[in-house]
């Protein structure tokens, strides 16, 4: 093993024996539950069961916190509606409840034969690759799509709107992803002599005690706290941490990219930004000041209405602080313009020189270069160039190797520049959580001659589409690495039982992906492969059980060093070298290369012709404790959690409309409309209403897709990319509410 990784020191093995069971130490990524990677530790009855999860002590990221959706994961792992054997049923089928079992051998020669057919007619472009969240399957079915020849790895979600905006963001005005600092790149944590606690984090578009992205625990927000830091939060309704908060702002859904410019503009004319930092280190901050200049903050409070005094009083709190940090979340992507609006809320933390410095924002130590895609040098530049969207949005050809999800599907339907013909689903229901209009996108996926889907149950997109079905392994029941973002740390799931036939999504992926290009895929098992992923930590996939999680070194300051450029320079990784305020990168897109707020397409500010019919401002997919996107809905203790898909609404709007708590509701916006039950609470803005995302109801019938297309909130939003591809207005629209008659 490296000797430049740090480890944590076990009191036990990985595996080990205890009253009657078999215990494993391990790490849950990928399906089901969230993309945290939370420290867990399994019980194995004597039957080969899995019996219990439970929070591991010895982890540093959780000490043995866990959620509902890990404590129930043995409800999940043997549910008597998991998908447990290859399925398959006739084209002409396709949308009845008509399967039939086949071995996987069976399956894997079909999807092969069907496969090879449309790489030969049409090219291997013909077919798409698609995922849902993030997780553990981007490095696997990159390779798979890679290696097959089709260079139309996609997401199916409107403008990529979920995180990879701000990553690509990041990437192009910084070279590099930023991340809080809590003090995760150290097994000692917060007691790290280096370590520094924020004097103020903004908690901005995110609640992070039920869901987050890049390895982030919400109960780290509260550590912090405990150890003085204060917190700001950026949010629509009044959340727990927003009521321990200094400072709450009720920003307007889609408008963050105006209260960031109008405290930039605070924060610059009242000389509280970082001269050192930016005269040395940024570059086109006098450009910048010039746009800021436009955002007085009589204007912004009119935009996002949130009050002068409080704008004042949070860009005051972030200049003034020593240190500061910024946990941000994907409301910030799901925006259309949501590039230029993480360019300006990411800006405020580097005008005022908070970027690799204690307590700050750090970029995380890369543990695995392969987590985000692997293999694209298998694909080929002939391949690479029929990439679809790369023509129309030259952005996703710097660098970021997935086609562009709205061009995806007009392809689909138009057939310019090339027809599609096939489609691999993994770890995806796009019908019922990540596309934009959900029943367009069923037609243009039915348009397909050949779909295959990888998942745990039956849900909507098998229902409706699906001509083979493959069931995938829950973490418990299988091996894996966990990349955690790609950074930080690495970890591995641990294998503990055995559910039917179910094989991991890497083992499928392996085992076709000898099929079809066995060049590409030398390994004889998946832990093989594993190890040849660690090469870079001189760690095999065994090694790394035993220890794990194990932590790569971080210094700060590491600009000052040429440790966070390619070239060894002092600097950034841009074409300056400096962090890049006014972006190159945007400019030679034929971008703004500067931060700009453009209002939200229905809205108050953009369509004020439409209030009179709409007169709510509507916002979804908020989290919820017992469900992530589209999954648990069978999971009969979580769903006793959340039992309906809900509308949440101020009592006093409720009234103006007369809905009573518990009602049915049709939530209706200029496209369509979505069916919820109303949920009065006082934590709501009189003007918005917030709906949940990716119902369905496993319940239903099959043969009706499990009534998706009532309950799904997609139902209201159009397919409609920001300028640069990236970005989408899942988060922010307009509505009108009324309650459903007997019958519907």
């Amino acid at each position: 093993m490296a000797e430049e990784y740090r480890t944590v020191q076990h009191d036990k093995p990985f595996q080990y024996e205890e009253g009657g069971y078999q215990v494993t130490r391990g790490c849950a990524w990928t399906g089901p539950g969230c993309h945290l990677g939370c420290g867990v530790i399994m019980y194995q009855d004597a039957d080969g069961k899995l019996a219990k999860c439970e929070g591991d002590p010895e982890d540093p990221w959780t000490n043995g916190r866990l959620c509902m959706r890990c404590l129930d994961v043995p409800e999940v792992t043997h549910h008597k509606e998991r998908l447990q054997y290859p399925m398959k049923r006739a084209r002409e089928d396709r949308g009845l409840d008509k399967w039939e079992r086949i071995s996987w051998d069976e399956a894997y020669d079909l999807i092969t034969d069907e496969f090879m057919a449309m790489k030969e007619k049409y090219g291997a472009e013909s077919v798409i690759f698609a995922q849902g969240t993030g997780r553990d399957i981007a490095a696997y079915i990159t390779r798979l799509s890679w290696s097959f020849g089709s260079p139309n790895y996609t997401g199916l979600l409107s403008g990529q709107a979920c995180y990879l905006p701000r990553i690509a963001g990041m990437a192009a005005t910084t070279g590099a992803p930023w991340i809080p600092d809590a003090a995760q790149q150290f097994p000692e944590r917060y007691d790290h002599p280096d370590y520094e606690v924020p004097e103020v984090m903004f908690v901005w578009g995110n609640y992070p005690l039920k869901s987050n992205i890049e390895g982030f625990y919400g109960h780290w927000v509260i550590d912090l706290m405990k150890r003085g830091m204060k917190l700001v939060t950026v949010d629509p309704k009044v959340t727990w941490l927003a009521s321990k908060s200094e400072l709450h702002l009720r920003v307007r859904p889609g408008t963050d990219a105006a209260l960031a410019l109008g405290m930039m503009k605070v924060i610059i004319e009242e000389d509280l930004y970082d001269h050192e930092f930016v005269d040395n280190w940024c570059y086109g901050f006098d450009e910048l000041a010039e746009r800021a200049k436009e955002f007085d903050v009589k204007r912004v409070s009119e935009i996002t209405w949130v009050p002068e005094e409080k704008i004042i009083a949070a860009a005051r709190m972030l200049g003034n602080a020593k240190n500061s940090t910024l946990q941000w979340g994907v409301a910030v992507d799901m925006t259309r313009e949501a590039m230029p609006a993480g360019q300006a809320i990411l800006a405020l933390w580097e005008i005022t020189g908070n970027m690799e410095r204690p307590g700050g924002m750090i970029v995380a130590p890369e543990i695995l270069s392969v987590a985000g895609g692997w293999g694209r040098e298998i694909l080929g530049p002939e391949q690479e160039a029929k990439r679809i969207g790369i023509k129309d949005y030259p952005l996703y050809n710097f660098g970021f190797a997935v086609s562009q999800p709205d061009e995806t599907v007009k392809t689909i339907e138009t057939g310019v520049p090339y027809e599609i013909h096939g489609a691999w689903l993994q770890t995806t229901n796009p019908i019922a959580c990540m596309g934009a209009d959900p029943q367009r996108l069923y037609k243009a996926l039915n348009k397909l001659d050949f779909i295959v889907v990888v998942d745990l149950f039956k849900t909507p997109t098998i229902a409706a589409l699906a001509d083979v079905v493959l069931p995938a392994c829950t973490f418990p029941e299988r091996n894996g690495i966990a990349f955690v973002s790609g950074a930080q740390r690495g970890s591995t799931i641990n294998k503990v039982t055995d559910v039917g036939e179910c094989r991991s999504d890497m083992q499928i992926n392996l085992e076709l992906g000898k099929r079809w290009n066995p060049e590409a895929w030398p390994w004889d098992n998946v832990d093989e492969m594993f190890t040849d992923m660690l090469k870079p930590t001189d760690m095999s996939f065994e090694e790394l059980q035993e220890v794990a999680p194990a932590y790569q070194p971080i210094e700060y300051y590491r600009y000052k060093t040429g440790k966070l450029r390619k070239d060894g320079q002092p600097g950034f990784n841009t074409p300056t070298g400096r962090i890049e305020l006014w972006s190159n990168f945007y400019n030679q897109a034929g971008l703004d290369p500067l931060p700009y707020f453009e209002e939200p397409e229905p809205g108050p500010g953009s369509t004020p012709d439409l209030m009179g019919e709409y007169p709510l401002v509507m916002t979804s997919g908020a989290r919820t404790w017992g469900m992530f996107h589209s999954e648990h809905r069978q999971i009969e203790r979580m769903r006793h959690y959340r039992p309906w898909p809900l509308m949440e609404i101020h009592p006093e709007t409720a009234a103006k409309y007369g809905i009573k708590d518990g009602d049915w509701v049709w939530m209706e916006g200029p496209m369509g409309r979505a069916k919820r039950k109303a949920k009065l609470t006082p934590v709501m803005d009189r003007r918005i209403v917030s709906c949940d995302h990716g119902w369905w109801f496993p319940e239903g019938d099959p043969e009706k897709f499990y009534d998706v297309f009532d309950l799904n909130i997609n139902n209201t939003l159009p397919w409609i990319p920001g300028k640069s591809g990236f970005g989408s207005n899942y988060k922010s629209s307009i509505c009108k509410i009324y309650k459903v008659e007997e019958g519907e």
